[in-house]
């Protein structure tokens, strides 16, 4: 699947965030949007994950014979995840697994209990998720996001709240369950930005 910008542009009141942005993200490639805080890499993220909407331009989903996927099946392609999107809180992390499982399949080689294993909680199961940390929390975000079977993976600052062994975890995670899918990372994480093969700087579209 190829995402194409044409001209894109964001704006909020009198501001862009970003405008002229053309620019094509072929099937499979690894791609690291980069950007001071603020520059408005959150906004992009968001715009191709389908929450927000181009003030100008157009941005296509087109499928491996070229065709233009439609905007309201979009969200079937993409899995999605950032620091600001929270979890249900009331459930415990077994039951936060199964839930996701139901709007958003697995990977073929993946089941819940194998995301449970790998996300090495093995005392937390049956603990709500109101009582995890906010590193705990982001482990399950990018567990789910990421074992999601969607060819299109969006992570927006996937190393915020994780110390040191957390992030060596998401890392591998990346690379063990990527495969040959298409990943783009909203980052300035020097580790992150080794994942990627290409960058995409949005100061450049300002």
């Amino acid at each position: 699947m190829e995402i194409k910008l044409t001209n894109a542009g964001k704006r909020y009141r009198f501001d862009w965030i970003f405008r002229n942005l053309s620019y094509n993200l072929q099937h499979g490639t690894k791609t690291a949007l980069i950007g001071p805080n603020g520059s408005g890499k959150s906004t992009l993220l968001k715009t191709l994950a389908g929450h927000l909407s181009l003030s100008k331009g157009s941005l296509q989903f087109l499928n491996e014979n070229g065709s233009n996927i439609p905007q309201e099946f979009i969200y079937q392609y993409i899995s999605y995840t950032a620091p600001y999107i929270d979890l249900i809180e009331e459930f415990t992390l077994e039951e936060a697994i199964q839930f996701h499982v139901q709007l958003k399949p697995l990977l073929p080689n993946l089941t819940p209990e194998a995301i449970l294993e790998r996300l090495e909680l093995p005392k937390s199961r049956q603990k709500e998720l109101r009582y995890f940390s906010s590193g705990m929390k982001q482990r399950v975000k990018l567990a789910l996001a990421i074992g999601s079977n969607a060819p299109i993976v969006l992570l927006d600052e996937p190393s915020t709240n994780l110390d040191i062994n957390a992030i060596n975890w998401s890392h591998q995670l990346i690379k063990d369950w990527i495969g040959n899918r298409s990943l783009i990372i909203a980052t300035n994480d020097p580790g992150d930005l080794q994942l990627c093969n290409q960058q995409l700087d949005i100061v450049h579209y300002k």
